[in-house]
């Protein structure tokens, strides 16, 4: 017994000694703060699978799509025969009966059962196969409204992305403005204070920190107004930190004639020209629906019924089959009215159609030219950025070393945020533009067909 013990003693002791230090360095280990957050930034592709996923408006087109197939299989069910059966069931106080020679004939029974059995096809009826082919239609051009709705909140989705993002860095170029208005104000103090400068420029700096300090709250409040909006896009509680689209970005880069390509196929692709097109086969399928009713319609129908009340006659099943001949020969012209009407709806789908489809070389040319024009805003915008940045910094020296006025200084600061705003906005409306131009050729926008 007192072996055992120190040989069950001594390795948990071991063992304890070996923990505490693992313990102790996990009590050491800092804690992630509970503002800090721990997601990877939204991306472009994220943002825009969000809203294809959750966003109400691509869910609703998907219902209607659903929608539009199953008025497809009532309109098929035209064609198949259809069978009602029914039962039922009589109590009553007392039976009734009839001798008949030496035999006791039943005629009500006191618990009488019954049941039927009618099945009935259409042989002939024009109207089946117009409608049919227009339910066909309607769902086809429904599901390519789906498919062009679903693209649309894409693209709604990625120019918030965008917006969002350029509003951001305009804060983030606020927020860097003001840190050098401060400086520029401690700077002028203590120049000040030396009797190396006037209290002039004391009260030019903090003007200009008065008006840094307004810019940046005007700027953080655009940003969170555009972050909700894309929210809202996406349909997520909250937007964290985004990741630049550099993909997009360099994309949009390229030069403008090598998207020309792009524009080949652009009816092919876009699901709201073919939806439209197909709009137009359902109207003529319609308007030759009201001919059809110029045509007789055959129907045959057979019905089996059985009972426990023999009666009479003795039997307990009877059945019949029989055929319906039904022509209408004048309804008044109501039919010959409804296909003026339906011809005219075609005429009106064929007119928007050929607008659509004339616009579409429009849109082309147009983001084209939107397009061209940002990518030489945006170097333009460079050249301005780098030599607004390249005066501060020297106006910035000349101040320091006495040779250059407040005003000149708080001129420079003012330009270089200026021309930094005007980058992150040339910056992200290049990208704005190669997703137009995505947009008028029918593509999604992340460039892959929908």
């Amino acid at each position: 017994m007192h072996l055992i013990r120190p040989a069950v003693v001594l390795p948990v002791c071991a063992w304890l000694a070996l923990c505490v230090p693992e313990a102790r360095a996990q009590e050491q280990q800092p804690a992630p703060a509970s503002g800090q957050s721990t997601q990877e930034p939204l991306t472009l592709e994220r943002a825009v699978s969000l809203a294809s996923e959750r966003n109400e408006t691509t869910l609703s087109a998907q219902a209607r799509a659903e929608a539009a197939e199953a008025r497809v299989a009532q309109a098929r069910a035209f064609f198949f025969p259809r069978l009602v059966v029914n039962g039922g069931y009589t109590r009553r106080p007392q039976e009734r009966t009839r001798q008949v020679g030496e035999e006791t004939v039943v005629l009500q029974r006191a618990n009488a059962l019954d049941a039927n059995a009618i099945a009935s096809v259409t042989l002939f009826d024009a109207r089946g196969f117009p409608l049919y082919q227009a339910a066909k239609r309607d769902s086809e051009a429904t599901a390519l409204d789906a498919k062009e709705a679903r693209r649309q909140v894409a693209f709604q989705a990625a120019t918030a992305f965008l917006s969002t993002l350029g509003l951001q860095q305009v804060a983030d170029a606020a927020e860097r403005r003001l840190a050098y208005a401060r400086q520029s104000l401690e700077e002028a103090q203590a120049r000040a204070q030396a009797g190396l400068a006037s209290t002039n420029d004391v009260t030019r700096a903090q003007l200009d920190v008065a008006t840094a300090e307004a810019e940046l709250a005007d700027a953080v409040g655009q940003a969170e107004t555009s972050r909700l909006q894309l929210g809202y896009l996406l349909v997520v509680p909250e937007v964290g930190a985004l990741a630049p689209p550099e993909t997009l970005l360099g994309e949009a880069s390229r030069p403008v004639d090598s998207f020309a390509g792009l524009a080949d196929k652009a009816l092919e692709r876009r699901p709201d020209i073919l939806s439209s097109k197909l709009r137009i086969e359902q109207q003529r399928a319609l308007a030759r629906e009201p001919l059809a009713r110029l045509f007789p319609s055959l129907t045959a129908s057979a019905q089996g019924s059985v009972t426990n009340e023999a009666g009479l006659n003795g039997q307990t099943f009877n059945g019949f089959l029989s055929v319906d001949l039904t022509w209408t020969l004048f309804d008044g012209g109501t039919r010959y009215a409804e296909r003026r009407e339906r011809l005219a709806l075609t005429r009106i789908q064929e007119l928007d159609t050929a607008a659509r489809v004339r616009g579409v070389d429009v849109s082309v040319e147009s983001a084209h030219v939107s397009l061209r024009t940002a990518q030489a805003a945006l170097s333009r915008s460079q050249v301005a950025f780098d030599a607004a940045r390249q005066n501060a910094e020297e106006t910035t020296i000349l101040y320091r070393q006495g040779l250059a006025s407040s005003l000149a200084l708080s001129d420079a600061q003012v330009r270089q945020f200026e021309a930094e705003v005007s980058l992150a906005q040339a910056r992200y409306a290049l990208g704005t533009a190669l997703l137009e131009l995505r947009s008028a050729v029918g593509l999604d926008p992340l460039g892959k067909e929908p």
